[in-house]
Order: C-alpha cells, then sequence, then structure tokens
C-alpha cells in the first residue's frame, strides 16, 4: 500500500494579492501522529532543535496604571489557592495559568530621575532597562525580550513578530515627567532607539494577516473586497476547493471551521469600520495619537476582542510565533462607559484609599481579566495536534506597576499561562522572594522557546519552579 504524500505545514490558499496560511491538519502530522513528547524529551523539555509540527508561540499583554493588588493576589501557594475577586474571570482556565507573585522591575524605579515612573514602567516592562531621561530625539532603552526571541525564530514564520495595541504609538514629545511619549506608549524595541510601531487598525491587521509580499496586489485585492463586498476567501476559493479534495474528513471539518471563524472576524472588522465612521461620539482621538483609525469598535471590550481574535488567527496559521499588545499607553486616563466608569483611568488609579476610586480600578481590572479570559478561550477551543493552541502557547498577563497609587515597581500582578507544549506545569500560585527580576522569568521563557540568552536585563538567574 502506498501512503499519501504528507502535506506540508508550509501549505497555502493563493489568489491574486491574497494569501491564508492554514492551521495544522492531520495531513500535515508525521505517521503515527504529533512526535511532541518524544522531541520534548530528546531535549529536555526546553523547546526544540529541529522544526516541530507545533511550534510553542508567546503572547504578551501590557495593562498600564497599575491594579487593585489586594484582589488579584491570592494568598495561599500552590495548586489549592482560592481566585482572588479580580480574577474570577479566569476561573474555568485555573488548571492553564500560574500566579506568580514576588516579581519586580528594578529598572522601572527611579535611580535619581524624579518623576516619570509611567515612562519607566512601560519602557522597562519587556527590556529590563533604565530608559534615558529625555523628552528629545535622544531616547536611549534597550531590546525588549520579544525582540530578542524574534531575532532569533522569527524567520521561521512570514512575520517574526506581531506588535498590537489598543491605543497609538508615539516616538516625538514630552508625556510623563520629561520622559519622551517612545517610552510611555511603547513594550516592544528593536533597539535602543527604536521603538517598534504598534498596529491598532483591526483593517490594517487584518490585511497584514492575509497579505502576500506583493504590497500593491494586496492593496488591489483589498480595495476590491469594499467596493464588490467580497470575503478574502472568495480570492482564494480555486485553491480552497483543490485542497479539500484531497483532505479527509477530520481535516475537511477543520478547514471548515478555520474559514468560518475568519469570515467572521471579516465581517466584525467591517461593522466596525461603518460604526466608527457612523459614530463622532466613539473612541476619542487622543486615544489613538493624531489619526483614529476607522475601523475601531466603539466599545473597548469588542475592539480588545477584535484584536485578540485576530492574535489567534496569526498563531493558529504559523504566521507569528511573537506577538505583543499594549492594552493601553501606560498613564492611559481611558474612561470605561460600559462598566460606568467615567473617569479617567490614571486618575482613579491615584486612589488615595478612596473607596469609590478603589471599586472603579477594581472594575477595570476585571473589565481587563475578562478580556484575557476570552484570549485563553479563544485559544483552547482551536484543537491542535493532541491538545490544543493554548497548550503551545505561553500567554504572559502583566503591568510593570503594583498599586497605581504608589507607582510601585515590587510584587508585580504577573500571570503566566499556557503549558508551552508540555514544558511549563501550569494550575499554581508560585511564590518567589521579594524583588526577585522579572527578567529572570523572560530567561526561563526564552530557554522554553529555544532562544540562547545567558543574560537579560537585571536578570541574575533562571526563575525557577515552572517546568513540568
Amino acid at each position: 500500500m502506498i501512503s499519501k504524500p504528507m502535506l506540508s505545514r508550509r501549505t497555502m490558499l493563493r489568489g491574486l494579492g491574497a494569501s491564508v496560511a492554514l492551521p495544522l491538519l492531520d495531513a500535515m502530522l508525521p505517521a503515527g501522529g504529533l512526535a511532541r513528547a518524544a522531541e520534548m524529551i530528546s531535549t529536555g523539555g526546553r523547546g526544540a532543535t529541529a522544526p516541530m509540527a507545533a511550534p510553542v508561540r508567546m503572547a504578551v499583554f501590557f495593562t498600564p496604571n497599575g491594579m487593585w493588588m489586594p484582589d488579584v493576589t491570592p494568598t495561599v501557594e500552590g495548586s489549592d489557592y482560592e481566585l482572588p475577586a479580580s480574577l474570577a474571570p479566569l476561573k474555568d482556565f485555573k488548571a492553564d495559568f500560574n500566579i506568580l507573585s514576588g516579581l519586580a522591575q528594578e529598572n522601572a524605579r527611579a535611580h535619581g530621575d524624579g518623576g516619570g515612573d509611567h515612562a519607566r514602567s512601560a519602557a522597562a516592562y519587556l527590556t529590563g532597562v533604565h530608559p534615558y531621561k529625555t523628552s528629545g530625539k535622544d531616547i536611549k532603552l534597550g531590546v525588549s525580550m520579544d525582540q530578542v526571541a524574534a531575532e532569533q525564530i522569527g524567520s521561521r514564520t512570514r512575520l517574526p513578530s506581531l506588535e498590537l495595541g489598543l491605543d497609538k504609538g508615539q516616538t516625538a514629545g514630552q508625556c510623563d515627567s520629561g520622559y519622551s511619549c517612545a517610552y510611555t506608549t511603547n513594550i516592544s524595541w528593536r533597539g535602543a532607539a527604536q521603538p517598534m510601531p504598534k498596529e491598532v487598525d483591526p483593517a490594517a491587521l487584518f490585511d497584514r494577516l492575509f497579505g502576500t509580499p506583493d504590497d500593491q496586489a494586496t492593496r488591489e485585492t483589498t480595495a476590491k473586497r469594499m467596493l464588490y463586498r467580497k470575503s478574502i476567501l472568495d480570492f482564494v476559493a480555486d485553491d480552497a476547493s483543490r485542497l479539500n479534495s484531497r483532505l479527509g474528513s477530520s481535516d475537511q471539518h477543520k478547514l471548515d471551521e478555520f474559514t468560518t471563524s475568519i469570515r467572521e472576524i471579516e465581517k466584525r472588522v467591517e461593522i466596525a469600520r461603518a460604526q466608527s465612521l457612523a459614530n463622532p461620539h466613539g473612541p476619542k482621538p487622543e486615544d489613538y495619537g493624531a489619526h483614529r483609525p476607522d475601523g475601531v469598535p466603539t466599545k473597548f471590550s469588542e475592539y480588545f476582542r477584535l484584536m485578540c481574535d485576530m492574535m489567534v488567527l496569526a498563531f493558529q496559521m504559523d504566521v507569528t510565533r511573537i506577538s505583543t499588545l499594549m492594552v493601553a499607553r501606560e498613564g492611559s486616563n481611558r474612561t470605561f462607559p460600559e462598566i460606568g466608569v467615567s473617569d479617567g483611568h490614571h486618575t482613579v488609579s491615584h486612589h488615595g484609599r478612596n473607596e469609590e476610586k478603589i471599586a472603579a480600578v477594581k472594575k477595570i481590572d476585571i473589565l481587563h481579566m475578562q478580556q484575557y479570559a476570552y484570549f485563553l478561550g479563544k485559544l483552547k477551543s482551536v484543537k491542535e495536534g493532541h491538545g490544543t493552541l493554548l497548550d503551545n502557547c505561553m500567554v504572559l498577563m502583566g503591568a510593570g506597576i503594583a498599586d497605581g497609587d504608589r507607582h510601585s515597581h515590587y510584587d508585580l500582578p504577573i500571570i503566566l499561562a499556557g503549558k508551552a507544549g508540555g514544558a511549563l506545569k501550569t494550575g499554581r500560585h508560585l511564590t518567589y522572594p521579594k524583588q526577585t527580576p522579572l527578567c529572570n522569568l523572560y530567561l526561563a521563557m526564552f530557554d522554553t522557546l529555544g532562544v540562547k540568552a545567558d543574560r537579560f536585563g537585571d536578570s541574575n538567574n533562571t526563575l525557577g519552579g515552572l517546568s513540568a
């Protein structure tokens, strides 16, 4: 009996100015299924030395202004802890993440530079570097951990990394006590003076995910879609039909689910564009910089979830394995009318023990955790090999400030979800000695990704206790 040739993991559906990378199908797996366990054993549980059918992906979320820490920090260590109030939205995923207490970002502190904790918080979050205090063009920081990873493993995907945000970045101007806006509005840095631009426009992100190297053809395809109200899938329909005839029933079902999710997201992108243009009282222009993108949903949670859904697609299609999402610039004073918070986030974060302001902070924390839970749920709903997409991810959720009223940079709120292909043990509250560098966690994440780094930022060791 002659076996069918394996389908390449790089198989794509193509059409004029459009390309759709495929999710992991059974037809892409070697005989005997996903050889993940054997591969992990052969590499000591520290990533892989050869390409894998189900690679590990890494996502990083950043939230500004700190949190109300009593409601995000468990009182018990280990696996028997109870979720504190503001983490209640994560209850269905308790077995899928670890809460890490005791971590600090030393280089977000003043060190003689005076005010500017918000700028330093965002700047140091993923770099572990103290920013040079300037409001001019002579910004100086360091390479962020996501870009260290992208430099080593980013060539394996069409996009080495994906930087997303829910408000626009800036590289000029003074935003916090003499610090450049580049520090407050960016967490991803390619070089000491080079922040990575964030994509904040859902429509532009969609086009990036499904475009081709031919920018002109991609623009023409986008224009045709808009003019004739066509789906991106209409441009690759012939290729999809030919592929479908070669697949087994299980893969046909998986492909149908995948294309259905693309159509659903595409419709939401277009609805958001229409709502944005029709509603002048939606998100304020200052939330996005000088120009508010046309396709931003008017409701914060819808915007957050739309960007999350496209990040899931990017991971599912293996368009990228590294992504960051900056929920808002540090010091953001965004309001949240959908949950009854009419005062700005930064304003209420300086609560001074005022009960009404603390209650508002709690509402915002819960809203953020609801969106994080949504993202974890979407990852977990995608079957991949013998597990789920969440099983093959590391998803960091955190902040560079703990208590927003005191601008504290120790005992940070840090959650790490996903099993990273079996390398991480989840379902626990892990407490580390006070002032343990957050960058120690990044070394452990590098190790799991197969990224080589002896030190990073102010690290002094690899964070222990995470391995399965």
